[in-house]
């Protein structure tokens, strides 16, 4: 890959993540008025519907196979669950903090991929993985007044999606991006499909509407961007630059919200997102050296 297409890969990479911090604030923003359940249907079932317009023509039946059906509707359940944990923390919390406790996954997949993928155990992760959890616990300060059950919403979060991520990575030659993408959004569609009645407020307003369908369109487009980007980079290139959506959520928070964390959620914050692109630089270089 030419230094041209690297750069070209990161600039995708960042134009996704800020998309999803746009994504995330308009689920905040629905969340508070309709039932996370129902946020979560609505940015899964506009992603579905977009994606067959744009891809059934030209696939079709392409666009649901997969070599590994078990493991692709593993992962849309983990999807699934990764998204209404984080939309419901984000009815309950500010977007900042909530997208920032989230951002530890990366970590925690490298934790688990040693149980679970059976690699090498390294003692950098672990190093990490402490630094990274003081600053959740910075963020979500138990035993403090400020202290609330919610904050726990996105640590499951990261967890969910972790187990997202392994899936993912164990899928990763088996099938196409396309179809991978495709099945994961259906899966968590379906999930949603079945419990969403049961909490269902009808939409009052063209408003509404077009907030859940942009949901969709924005998840789409930046799950494509993303495909793109891995393509024109390395992941060990991307990773450092994950951590950009921390800072594009704290805006977010800012300027939609006009919520702006406290000292220790901002040190908490720091500490993770320093840890996250120290730990994803150190890998890239060890996996230079071993190149």
């Amino acid at each position: 890959m030419t230094e041209f297409s690297q750069r070209r890969g990161i600039v995708l990479f960042i134009i996704a993540l800020s998309l999803f911090s746009v994504m995330d604030a308009i689920a905040k923003w629905a969340s508070m008025r309709y039932p996370p359940v129902q946020v979560a249907w609505a940015r899964y079932f506009f992603n579905v519907f977009i994606m067959l317009a744009l891809f059934a023509p030209r696939m079709g039946f392409k666009l649901v196979h997969s070599s590994a059906p078990v493991l692709q509707i593993a992962r849309g359940l983990a999807l699934g669950l990764s998204t209404l944990c984080f939309f419901s923390a984000l009815r309950l919390m500010p977007l900042a903090e909530a997208s920032t406790i989230a951002q530890i996954a990366p970590i925690l997949v490298t934790g688990l991929a040693i149980f679970l993928l059976g690699e090498q155990p390294n003692r950098r992760v672990w190093i990490a993985l402490g630094f990274s959890f003081t600053g959740v616990l910075l963020i979500m300060k138990p035993g403090f007044a400020a202290f609330t059950w919610a904050s726990l919403l996105p640590l499951v979060t990261a967890f969910c999606f972790a187990a997202y991520a392994i899936l993912t990575r164990k899928l990763s030659g088996r099938d196409p991006a396309t179809p991978t993408l495709f099945i994961g959004a259906l899966v968590a569609t379906l999930l949603f499909s079945l419990i969403a009645p049961g909490y269902w407020l009808w939409p009052t307003s063209i408003l509404d509407w077009f907030a859940f369908f942009t949901m969709g369109a924005i998840g789409a487009y930046g799950h494509h961007l993303m495909v793109k980007a891995y393509a024109a980079a390395p992941v060990s290139t991307l990773a450092p630059y994950s951590y950009a959506q921390a800072l594009t959520a704290l805006l977010m928070g800012w300027l939609v919200f006009d919520h702006f964390p406290d000292r220790w959620s901002l040190v908490g914050m720091g500490l993770i997102v320093a840890t996250g692109v120290m730990n994803a630089l150190l890998s890239h270089r060890a996996s230079r050296r071993s190149t």
